[in-house]
């Protein structure tokens, strides 16, 4: 037996009895007639007491020899702490040693072993065992664990049955790249990691499973950010003989419990937020409504004077700064400079100072009185002692920039408070968005969602205007779910394709095998899944969600500790059917 109790285990009420702990070394501290050291293991860490009166002068010997990190294992007498410490939960106690075994040497770590460590991310990240042993990363690991227990025993309990679906698929066009493996056995062809399940979910409805979930490995081969990495996993969820109304209530509850039993948070609203007024008010789809600084369109205020640079416009928007009018004028300086960078890429910002005594001050007030500027503060609510801060040009991209502003802003007012929640739907948006590049149109969401009740015939007439029955679950600023209802029979989902610009022969050969299976009496069936990586960073607190994944990858989609992706030999090439075309 390696160990009779953990090492956070140990309490007073455990004084005078022998115990046998196994764990790593974490510290020594060696005063020359007694030893002490902390054992760690997952569970916490004890103090071991060893004194030359009464303790054999081997072991003392041996205790004097031990590093950080070696695997040891020891027996001995629990006795209370004559200095005790509170800041551990085995503080009152030591265990004074009488049998010390070293299961495993160890070398010096490249890094401290502690919750505030010297190792920069990338060093951690080449020997992420060792950050494991860390209580911030561990103690992330336990919470994704605990999150992920409460998401399957909420979702068993309300009917739905956990069904795994392939991983080795067909490559579809449609989202994002694939990653493809390539398949001996048949030569020249290859399958595909999956993006999603969302076929093999749609066609379990077709089965008649009318409740199913997953929590379930995805991959896409796309730029990676932070709170991005090609591979994630999703809390993947499809109902059928269900209307929107039943989804949004179904994973409400599910978010609901969620809040409740990991944050001990109780929420009674999620509001719910049109797609066209999410980009109005905040500059994106899926806003932070913990705080205000809304958008403030001030065409019609700032256009009829000489000054150009909002004349050309095509949006003029401003938002006010909560206490802002004490910023310095190089602290605004400052903050032009940010929404300059590349990141933002606006060309400059105007700015309005909003006194206590209601006069106004602005970098334009050479084109502006105090009567229009009175105007801009009632458009985007300003009060005296806030700064009214304004970009300018085409509508998609200064709204991308005022919004990325805002975030700025928030954050540095300590606005995005970690342990305040507000969820929020942001509903019906666009079914499809022009791309430039290819001239024609995408599905936003899949090509596999329904249009809204009855605006199926715009889309021979407006399709850029058609909405979709589809729903984000926003929390935070994050959207942490999507979905929609979804086209269940083949003439509707024949008539997207077509609009997606897919020859019926493509569309068969890619999709033939669902509008096949529509044809055998699908029921109506929609679906949500949750982005179970990032939902478990915000409930735990942050925003990127490495600490919550074991071994994640880095910005360039390396996993550095184990060398990956890495060449392959020509043996397997050969087997394979691949041929590299090396240049010199």
């Amino acid at each position: 037996m390696y160990r009779s109790h953990t090492c956070g285990e140990l309490r007073a009420s455990h004084a005078n009895k022998e115990v046998t702990l196994s764990g790593w070394v974490q510290g020594v501290r060696d005063k020359g007639f007694m030893v002490y050291i902390d054992v760690r293991d997952r569970y916490g860490i004890t103090q071991l007491y060893f004194d030359e009166e009464q303790t054999e002068a081997s072991i003392l010997k041996n205790a004097q020899k031990l590093g950080r990190e070696f695997v040891i294992q020891v027996s001995g007498k629990v006795q209370e702490r004559a200095s005790k410490n509170p800041n551990i939960s085995t503080g009152d106690i030591e265990v004074l040693v009488s049998k010390l075994t070293i299961l495993n040497e160890a070398k010096l770590p490249p890094f401290t072993i502690e919750d505030d460590t010297d190792g920069g991310e990338d060093l951690r990240m080449k020997y992420r065992y060792l950050d494991i042993r860390r209580n911030p990363v561990k103690d992330s690991l336990i919470f994704r664990h605990k999150v992920t227990q409460e998401v399957r025993n909420y979702l068993s309990k309300e009917g739905f049955i956990e069904v795994e679906t392939p991983y080795l698929i067909k490559s579809t066009p449609e989202g994002a790249r694939d990653f493809v493996v390539p398949s001996r056995m048949n030569e020249g062809q290859f399958y595909a990691l999956p993006q999603s399940p969302q076929t093999f979910k749609q066609l379990l409805m077709v089965g008649g499973m009318d409740k199913y979930f997953q929590i379930v490995k995805c991959f896409r081969d796309e730029d990676l950010r932070a709170d991005r990495q090609p591979e994630f996993t999703q809390i993947d969820c499809e109902m059928a003989f269900i209307e929107q109304e039943d989804i949004l209530n179904a994973f409400e509850g599910l978010t609901r419990h969620l809040l409740k039993e990991i944050k001990g948070v109780d929420i009674e609203k999620f509001p719910r937020m049109q797609y066209d007024d999410a980009m109005r008010l905040y500059g994106n789809d899926k806003p932070d409504i913990r705080f205000g600084m809304e958008f403030g369109e001030l065409n019609e205020v700032t256009q009829h004077k000489e000054f150009n640079v909002f004349n050309k416009a095509e949006l003029v928007v401003g938002i006010a700064v909560p206490g802002g009018n004490s910023y310095t004028r190089k602290e605004i300086d400052k903050l032009i400079d940010w929404v300059k960078r590349p990141q933002v890429g606006a060309l400059g910002m105007v700015y309005c100072r909003c006194n206590d005594d209601g006069s106004f001050k602005s970098s334009v007030d050479k084109f502006y009185d105090q009567e229009d500027l009175a105007k801009w503060a009632k458009i985007t609510r300003a009060k005296a002692g806030d700064l009214i801060c304004v970009l300018s040009g085409g509508t998609n991209k200064v709204r991308a920039q005022l919004s990325a502003l805002r975030m700025e802003l928030a954050e540095r007012l300590g606005l995005r408070n970690p342990d305040e929640f507000a969820p929020l739907w942001v509903m019906d948006f666009p079914l499809l968005e022009w791309d430039e590049e290819t001239e024609r149109f995408h599905a936003m969401h899949h090509p596999f969602t329904s249009p809204k009740p009855g605006q199926l015939e715009l889309l021979k007439t407006d399709p850029g205007a058609v909405k979709a029955n589809a729903y984000d679950l926003v929390l935070n600023g994050n959207e942490i779910g999507g979905g929609s209802i979804r086209i269940h029979d083949k003439a509707t989902q024949s008539l997207m394709f077509d609009y997606l610009g897919f020859t019926p022969e493509e569309a068969k050969a890619q999709f033939g095998f669902l509008m096949d299976a529509f044809q055998y009496g699908a029921p109506p069936h929609g679906g949500l899944a949750f982005g179970l990586d990032r939902l478990v960073a915000i409930l735990g607190g942050q925003e990127t969600i490495r600490d919550f994944i074991a071994f994640p990858k880095n910005n360039s989609g390396r996993d550095v500790m184990i060398d990956a992706p890495a060449p392959i030999d020509d043996e397997q090439l050969e087997e394979l059917s691949l041929k590299l075309n090396l240049k010199s």
